[in-house]
């Protein structure tokens, strides 16, 4: 027996793929809880509700009352710093491997959480940030992925000899916790949305906790949380959720919304995409919305007027709204946004030098 249908009625997807209906479902995107669309006029009150409304989204629970219980392996010295391989219970569900890199010295010394990017890479996760001392087999990996998109360099080593504590951990599906294969994200990510729970979520959940830790070592003194591409989502993420982040600064990823859902846009095809869909937030904040929750604390955006990723427009639309939010704070000062007119998808040394620069003016 066949399916009835209204006369005159049809369901079609367009090629993108995109629902015919796409540009009425953005219509419908006002996001209502962002700051100045708000009800809410007192900003710390605002701050509050926002934040709120984001952990609830998560669907994976806070976790504060696990224990890190540290456990330290692998410490070699070099000579600008210790390196140590660590790992900690971020949540109660697995415990996590990371870097963790201090320069010799007294202390204590400003800190940065370093996150990872996506690039559908997952042999590599720590290891495309920090070089890894202890595994000659990720090594050439390694090397391959910094010369591709770091003229050369590996951002966490880079830090370390400048004077900061540097801490980077693997992400769900990558490193020592996968490798995940391409093509099995979005069965993943299913498989957490139907035990109740989120692939997304439990990715916020781990950024805010590391940031909470290394906040809480004795040889630290402030924590700035630093990323590329899904690495930057994570670090502007991890600053709304937690006050224990003291500066960000995020390279290649902000944008507005509506402005990526465009036919051809990356975000279309799935797969990553599930390790930034937070289901049911955009019908409350826009991206920018959710990082204006860090405000007024400092924070530098930089894109490339090249990436593809990005359209130009939505990281004005970005832009406007980060500029707004931060401006009602008397803080426009704080906020840094910047778009490299011949650079694409990339965090080139010129970059990371501003960035560096940046990072000594405000930690």
């Amino acid at each position: 027996m066949k399916p009835s249908r209204t006369p005159g009625r049809h369901t079609s997807v367009t090629g993108a793929p995109l629902p015919e209906f796409h540009s009425a479902l953005k219509d419908d995107l006002r996001f209502p809880l962002a700051w100045g669309t708000s009800p809410i006029r007192d900003f710390e009150e605002w701050r509050r509700a926002a934040r709120a409304k984001v952990e609830e989204l998560l669907v994976v629970g806070r976790q504060d009352g696990v224990p890190y219980a540290p456990e330290v392996t692998d410490a070699v010295q070099d000579d600008f710093c210790t390196r140590e391989l660590v790992t900690l219970s971020l949540t109660r569900y697995e415990r996590v491997r990371g870097v963790l890199l201090t320069p010799h010295g007294p202390g204590p010394f400003p800190a940065v959480l370093l996150l990872h990017d996506h690039g559908a890479t997952f042999d590599i996760g720590k290891e495309k940030l920090v070089r890894p001392w202890y595994d000659d087999t990720r090594l050439a990996s390694a090397r391959a992925w910094a010369d591709q998109h770091f003229s050369g360099r590996f951002i966490g080593d880079e830090l370390a000899r400048r004077g900061y504590v540097v801490l980077c951990l693997d992400a769900p599906g990558w490193g020592d916790r996968g490798p995940l294969a391409y093509d099995q994200q979005q069965a993943l990510a299913s498989t957490f949305y139907h035990l109740g729970s989120s692939l997304a979520g439990l990715m916020a959940r781990e950024d805010a906790r590391a940031a909470d830790f290394l906040a809480g070592l004795h040889r630290v003194r402030g924590v700035a949380t630093l990323g590329f591409s899904m690495g930057a989502y994570r670090a502007w993420q991890t600053a709304a959720l937690t006050d224990s982040v003291a500066a960000t600064a995020a390279v290649c990823w902000m944008t507005g919304l509506k402005d990526m859902m465009v036919p051809g846009n990356n975000t279309l095809r799935g797969q990553s995409s599930y390790y930034m869909l937070h289901p049911g937030l955009p019908r409350f904040l826009d991206y920018p919305d959710v990082a204006g929750i860090a405000a007024p604390r400092p924070m530098l955006f930089f894109s490339g007027a090249l990436d593809p990723l990005f359209p130009a427009d939505g990281v004005r639309v970005a832009h406007d709204k980060l500029t707004a939010v931060w401006r009602s704070r008397h803080a426009e000062e704080r906020l840094r946004l910047k778009t490299w007119p011949d650079l694409g998808h990339v965090f080139e040394d010129r970059m990371q030098d501003e960035v560096f620069a940046w990072l000594d003016t405000v930690l």
